[in-house]
């Protein structure tokens, strides 16, 4: 997020997986993610190969992430349907 706000201070706290890779290298990942120091929380976003770039995401509580790992599962189930 360069440019837009150089005061931003984030950690990777672990981890969980790549989602996608698109052609460029930049990975859909999926992490635990601490924001100016405060408790980490999941993040779904686009980051450069070496992590120094990031795309906008979407950062998740322990709750909305059980919340949606419920509603993925149904999806998930639905699908094997057809």
């Amino acid at each position: 997020m360069a440019g837009r706000n150089q005061d931003l201070k984030f950690e990777i706290i672990n981890h969980i997986g790549v989602v996608s890779t698109g052609s460029s290298g930049w990975q859909l990942e999926l992490n635990r993610v601490s924001w100016n120091g405060a408790e980490p929380k999941y993040d779904i976003r686009s980051w450069s190969p070496d992590h120094s770039k990031m795309g906008k995401g979407v950062t998740l509580t322990e709750e909305d992430v059980i919340s949606l790992a419920d509603l993925l599962a149904k999806e998930v189930e639905f699908l094997k349907e057809d």
